[in-house]
């Protein structure tokens, strides 16, 4: 009889056989930066993720590098609003601003910028509205722009993640247009209209002011979608898909591993975040066990890149 417990035995046999590992190589640390000074707000909601000003945030930068994490995913908060986010290509936006001084101050940490409007508009929806809509091709412009305030900031990657039809292929246009053709692009290519997005926008104030996201990002109930949308990403020039959220679409995850030939990011969001995090607090799960459990659980679905709030503590699990 074949018993599969023979290779169970011992840890040391459990570690030749084992068939998905975790590793800091994999993972994405977002961070929140807020325009102003003397800022280091903890973001109740995600316990241990704080909004920093440039000149709080070098702490945190150190820790990153010494966890060897290798690369963050920037979120600005900006000190101003209005109805088109304009500050999101300014030259002096907080993402700009944060991407100079990370390039210069930590060389060798690779930086990639969210591009959005939601955090920087004043009703809180990721473009510029028509008829309490956002006008697709209307805001494609202003992505471009976004995209090539970044690129000159010196971002390492640019990662739109509105959702808009036909964003790639624009943005790809405008960046090797502009002498950035060797920049490359992480598409939010899946990107659910998610319950569990409902921490991120305590942190990065993005709430919208009215309706909900539902008509430009994807229905939760949908798969085949999923594939149409990473196809049109994929031709259009994405170097990376990524879905998003991550645990309760592992079977997406799956799917875009199966059927492209691109690495597959995922995101672990910060509901997900939360969930682990105050389950643990209140001593109801082994939180460090169910934290590295969920993420090989996204390793194991395909996914390449997992951006993850959890990278500090999953980098100093890693490193013991």
């Amino acid at each position: 009889m074949f018993r599969t417990r023979r290779l169970r035995k011992s840890e040391n046999i459990r570690r030749l056989v084992r068939e998905t590992k975790l590793s800091v190589d994999d993972l994405i640390y977002p961070l929140f930066i807020e325009e102003g000074e003397n800022i280091e707000k903890e973001i109740v909601s995600m316990p241990g993720i704080k909004r920093f000003s440039l000149d709080r945030i070098s702490k945190e930068l150190d820790e990153v590098v010494s966890l060897n994490i290798p690369a963050v995913l920037l979120f600005g908060i900006p000190s101003e609003k209005d109805d088109e986010g304009t500050e999101t290509w300014s030259d002096q936006g907080i993402i700009q601003k944060a991407v100079r001084f990370i390039k210069m101050n930590y060389p060798k940490l690779y930086v990639i910028t969210d591009v959005c409007f939601c955090e920087y508009t004043s009703h809180g929806h990721c473009g510029i509205l028509h008829d309490n809509d956002v006008d697709n091709d209307a805001t494609l412009v202003n992505i471009a722009k976004q995209s090539i305030s970044h690129a000159k900031a010196g971002a390492d990657m640019i990662a739109p993640s509105g959702m808009m039809d036909g964003t790639i292929a624009m943005v790809r246009e405008a960046l090797d247009n502009s002498g950035f053709s060797n920049l490359p692009i992480m598409a939010y290519s899946v990107k659910y209209a998610s319950a569990f997005y409902g921490p991120f926008r305590d942190a990065a104030d993005s709430a919208p002011s009215f309706g909900d996201r539902k008509t430009y990002q994807m229905d939760a109930a949908n798969r085949d979608e999923a594939m149409r949308k990473a196809t049109f990403d994929d031709e259009e020039g994405a170097d990376i898909l990524m879905v998003k959220p991550a645990l309760s679409y592992l079977d997406i995850i799956r799917d875009l591993k199966n059927n492209f030939d691109r690495p597959i990011a995922c995101y672990n969001v910060s509901g997900e975040y939360a969930m682990i995090k105050a389950a643990g607090q209140k001593g109801w799960i082994d939180e460090e066990r169910v934290m590295m459990e969920s993420l090989l659980s996204m390793k194991r679905a395909g996914a390449d890149i997992i951006i993850t709030y959890f990278a500090k503590d999953v980098a100093k699990v890693l490193n013991k």
